[in-house]
């Protein structure tokens, strides 16, 4: 590799817990106790979600338009590799470091309930800012508890925005504008995504069944990752990432997986390596009809039924914004606890294969694969509008 870029240190909380440690022992094992039954957002009309139970601290900066639940969140994933993120901004200087954050919802939830509030009082909460909502609010909220001073904004292009991140942080980098860039995704829970989501029909009623004839949609879920990318040498390195955007239609991705087929191609060429060099493949997997057929299609004609697969959505629901960055710490936690034999996420369902789609090989639980001299992994993320991002992350030589 040619000036490789490294993920140096991750911090994440979603459903499958705080911290590196309590994520990989429930990742590997398939935990799911974090999947529940709810109406708390959508009153008399529960629905399955992956909620973050944990207690997360309040915000170190008292600004009204950074209090939201989206950036207490993010928050606790930066106070995890706080110590590494100080040393960056000390060692390359407040203006040599990045910020870049996918998310969708940001603060909605925050508006959601100031709305409410205004509709019984007649005026909004002591304390609300509208600034809490903006898509930008995350990255300017972490420039602010830094200092930092270089390049700082959000990516919102709906569920592919975490992993459009990645790819933003790397051409600051390889650009020279930051020798650092805190990267990743957050967002939280909030009454408009899920009931949008299920005026769209998209929704399972039971935790989702990714790639099963008897899948019914998806579940959504919040959360945060946040990684410090450089080209200081650690354990995990950035290969590369490959972008597209088909705008088949507003919603529904274009059936046969073309413009997920053109990222994954080129997140391969970027990376400068074949499509059998890949172990590892994290789904998009949403568990909706249309995006598991296509993308199954996709995968077929570049790796064959092979490849090791799974979507890791049934254990987290879908974090949209947030999704991308949560499922690239996955592919990190993986290659970063190696033993002669590297464990990857479970693919959970019901094992009724659709013979509608393409065959993919899925990974059980306790599934591993074979340590080598060289391990690289794929993520895939497809959002609405047809946008697209693949990105690859590898361990060793």
């Amino acid at each position: 590799m040619t000036n490789p870029l490294y993920l140096n240190a991750l911090g994440i909380i979603s459903p499958l817990g705080s911290g590196k440690e309590a994520t990989y022992r429930a990742m590997i094992s398939g935990g799911q106790s974090n999947m529940i039954y709810t109406d708390r957002w959508t009153p008399n009309s529960p629905e399955y979600l992956g909620i973050v139970t944990e207690k997360i601290e309040d915000l170190p900066v008292k600004d009204n338009c950074f209090q939201s639940r989206n950036n207490r969140l993010l928050n606790n994933a930066a106070n995890q590799i706080d110590h590494d993120i100080c040393a960056a901004v000390s060692e390359f200087g407040r203006n040599k470091v990045g910020v870049i954050v996918g998310t969708s919802t940001s603060g909605i939830e925050e508006s959601e309930l100031a709305m409410k509030h205004r509709f019984e009082t007649g005026a909004f909460p002591k304390g609300y800012h509208f600034g809490q909502q903006e898509i930008g609010s995350p990255a300017l909220f972490l420039a602010k508890k830094y200092g930092i001073g270089g390049p700082t904004y959000s990516v919102s292009s709906a569920c592919a925005s975490g992993g459009k991140a990645f790819a933003a942080a790397a051409r600051l980098i390889n650009l020279g504008v930051c020798d650092a860039v805190l990267v990743g995704g957050a967002d939280s829970l909030c009454s408009m995504t899920i009931g949008g989501f299920r005026s769209l029909q998209a929704l399972s009623d039971d935790i989702c069944n990714p790639m099963s004839r008897n899948r019914s949609g998806t579940n959504i879920g919040e959360g945060a990752a946040l990684f410090l990318m450089s080209r200081k040498k650690s354990d995990v390195y950035f290969l590369g990432s490959g972008e597209s955007s088909d705008a088949h239609h507003i919603s529904a991705p274009e059936p046969n997986g073309t413009g997920a087929e053109v990222a994954m191609r080129k997140a391969l060429q970027s990376s400068e390596i074949q499509a059998d060099e890949i172990r590892y493949l994290n789904l998009h997997g949403t568990a909706t009809a249309l995006n598991d057929s296509m993308e199954a299609a996709a995968i077929s004609r570049i790796f064959g039924e092979n490849l090791i697969t799974s979507s890791s959505k049934p254990m987290t629901g879908h974090a949209l914004g947030a999704a991308g960055a949560i499922e690239a710490a996955m592919l990190w936690l993986s290659l970063e606890n190696l033993d002669e034999r590297v464990k990857v996420p479970p693919h959970l369902w019901d094992g009724d294969t659709d013979p509608d789609i393409e065959r993919l090989k899925f990974s059980t639980v306790g599934e591993t694969i074979r340590r080598e001299d060289r391990l690289l992994m794929m993520s895939n993320s497809f959002a609405f509008g047809g946008s697209n991002v693949s990105i690859i992350l590898g361990w060793g030589e």
